[in-house]
Parts: C-alpha cells; structure tokens; sequence
C-alpha cells in the first residue's frame, strides 16, 4: 500500500517514565504475551480476549488497527512504562463529524491501582481535544465493571444513562453506563 510508507508512528509522552505509542506489528509478540497473562480477567469485562489464540491473532488485529489508526477512523495507542508494555488505550471509534470518540482501554492486573491509567487517559484527552480533532469523549461500560466506572468518574467524564441490556458478553446482556467529557477549546 503506497500511503503506508508515509505513515509515522505517533508517540504521546505523558511523563519520563510513561508514554503512549501508537500500535504497529513490532508489538505483536508483546501485545499477545500481554494479552494471555491476562486473558481470564480481560474476558470479564471484554468480549474480543477468547479470540486470541496466537500471535498471528494478534499480528492481524494490530495490523487492521494500524489502518484505522492512520485513517483516523479510531486511534489504537499500547502503554508502556519504562518501555514495558503494560495496556492499551484507544479510541474504538470516532465520528469526525461530531468531534467524538469512544474510549476503550485496560491494563495489566499487575499495574493496576497505581494510577498509570488515568495519567495515560489524561495526556490522551488532552492531545485529541487541543488539536480539535475531538471535543466529546465517551466511555461506555458494564454497570457491574466498578474498576471502569470509577476511571470514567475519576478523570472528569460525567454519568449522562444507563443504557438497558446493551453489551452482550458471555452469554448474557447487560446494562451499560454511558459517560461523557466535553472540552470545547473553543470556549
């Protein structure tokens, strides 16, 4: 593909030690390993994690997102502290023009509770939101998921429903909080 070749990956550095870089197929063996430690907790809360059953999985996936990425159609960032892949952090979609975007995102268990999520989402926000680029950020989660709603309360985003069984996920369909940040830079 000619447009590939003109693509930059695209780092947000959000301290010395912690930083957001854009997904590429470098991070394949990473991202599968990070996924399989994972798994069990990640199938929780996600419906995608049963999926993954080898690193070529994972190589199609980063490389489907990389494309969206670069097209803007969502923006698909892995964490790293200390150049350790720790999580991931996206917008699953965008709508240009609306200026919104929804927020995904998850972490190691082992580097959860630290705080490294909600500096990450911060940096995140403030990258899209003063470029223009995006001025309502939205994070839909399972009501049940209380380590989600609490990183949505946490970092500023505003409960606006309860969206009734609206995420089906293993095997059941469940009530969905919806919540919002707006920053107009126009204001």
């Amino acid at each position: 593909m000619q447009e590939t070749q003109h693509w930059q990956d695209e780092i947000i550095t959000v301290n010395d030690h912690l930083k957001l870089h854009s997904v590429n197929e470098s991070f394949s063996g990473a991202l599968f390993e990070l996924v399989m430690r994972n798994k069990s907790a990640l199938q929780k809360a996600m419906d995608w994690p049963q999926y993954v059953r080898s690193e070529e999985d994972t190589r199609k996936t980063i490389q489907g997102n990389y494309l969206l990425h670069h097209r803007g159609y969502a923006k698909m960032f892995l964490i790293l502290e200390q150049e350790e892949l720790i999580g991931v952090l996206s917008f699953n979609q965008i709508e240009p023009a609306n200026k919104t975007a929804y927020v995904g995102y998850w972490l190691d268990e082992a580097w959860q509770g630290k705080g490294l999520l909600s500096q990450a989402l911060q940096a995140f926000i403030a990258r899209y939101a003063d470029s223009g680029q995006v001025r309502r950020f939205v994070i839909k989660c399972r009501v049940a998921n209380e380590a989600s709603n609490r990183v949505a309360l946490r970092n500023g985003f505003r409960l606006e429903g309860t969206l009734k069984e609206a995420e089906y996920l293993n095997g059941q369909f469940h009530d969905q909080n919806i919540y919002a940040r707006i920053i107009d830079k126009r204001r």
